[in-house]
């Protein structure tokens, strides 16, 4: 996808504008900022490759704005403060002060969570309740997750995600006792306003990321407790149009299970794209008659269309299941049909 100006984050408008001052002036500004400000900024940079010209005269002039906008005296507040305090007669008086100040101003332990190596977080999370974890895990990023989850017992990962996928918004009551909880594990002092989501789609983004047949068992240890979970977890796991990922043969092994009429009703609502895929992966014959029925085709209620479509879906699912083929994305990216 084409970089966009208004889709980019501050950091990675701070990561472009360093990359059109140059390495020296980037040094610089690495010198003024903390060590989590420069891991941000860098893990974007190592992952640029271009910057198209408007993009980039886009952020150097947004930053000349910027400039404009809060141009004055920058000091080091949380600094200037503890010194005034510091220099206080009272020194009993000025160590409380300082104590009230500082919290919430460090690391919080749920950020400490996503720099953690994923080991030492499932040994620290483990002996924990399954719906702690489930939260802790909601807050992380699915690739971190999914590595945590790695090294958790297979019966706790299945409970956990099962978890993870009830999970909607979790009150800043609940993060602060999660965080105190914490705080007392990796001691950290922690902030106590944070809101955070789980729910199906965080667990469809997790699975997606486990190694081959990971998501199956959890999947099946989900099913087994709430069954219209585990189908909306598969049904957006995989979708219809995801048929576009397939090779040729993957994608004829698909469609040798399904007959004109179905196929047909499936493409109602297609896109061109998977429309042409389609075509070119059955016979010619079959590709005009189907082509024909659809302009003749009246309209149809649109759950009947979706509906056809997850039965195909299903299809495609079955035969990964049996090892006939491999679904791109869903994990286990490396293996291959031999």
């Amino acid at each position: 996808m084409a970089m966009q100006f208004a889709k980019l984050s501050g950091v990675e408008k701070a990561a472009i504008l360093l990359l059109c001052l140059g390495e020296d002036a980037t040094t610089k500004v690495f010198e003024e900022l903390n060590d989590n400000e420069v891991r941000a900024i860098t893990r974007v940079m190592v992952g640029i490759e271009h910057v198209p010209a408007d993009v980039a005269t886009e952020v150097i002039n947004n930053y000349k704005k910027t400039q404009m906008e809060y141009a004055g005296i920058f000091v080091q507040g949380g600094d200037f403060v503890r010194n005034a305090i510091a220099n206080a007669s009272d020194h009993d008086r000025a160590e409380a002060l300082i104590d009230q100040i500082t919290v919430g101003n460090e690391t919080r332990p749920l950020e400490t969570i996503s720099m953690m190596q994923p080991r030492m977080v499932a040994g620290l999370l483990e002996s924990e309740h399954p719906q702690t974890i489930a939260l802790i895990l909601s807050t992380q990023k699915s690739d971190h997750t999914g590595r945590i989850l790695s090294y958790l017992p297979e019966d706790l990962r299945a409970d956990v995600m099962f978890r993870v996928g009830k999970i909607d918004k979790v009150s800043p009551e609940v993060i602060a006792q999660i965080e105190d909880a914490l705080q007392r594990e990796i001691g950290v002092v922690v902030s106590k306003d944070q809101k955070q989501l789980g729910g199906v789609d965080k667990v469809v983004e997790i699975l997606g990321r486990l190694d081959k047949g990971a998501d199956k068992s959890i999947l099946i240890h989900i099913e087994d407790v709430d069954p219209e979970m585990a189908e909306e977890i598969r049904r957006k796991m995989f979708t219809f149009e995801d048929l576009l990922a397939l090779d040729g043969r993957a994608l004829q092994q698909i469609l040798r299970e399904v007959n004109n009429d179905s196929l047909t009703l499936a493409l109602k609502t297609a896109s061109e794209e998977i429309k042409g895929k389609i075509f070119a992966n059955i016979s010619k014959r079959a590709a005009e008659m189907i082509q024909e029925d659809l302009e003749a085709m009246g309209p149809v209620r649109l759950s009947e269309v979706e509906s056809m479509q997850q039965t195909i879906v299903k299809i495609a699912m079955k035969l990964e299941e049996d090892g006939q083929l491999v679904i791109p994305g869903r994990g286990g990216q490396g293996d291959v049909l031999v």
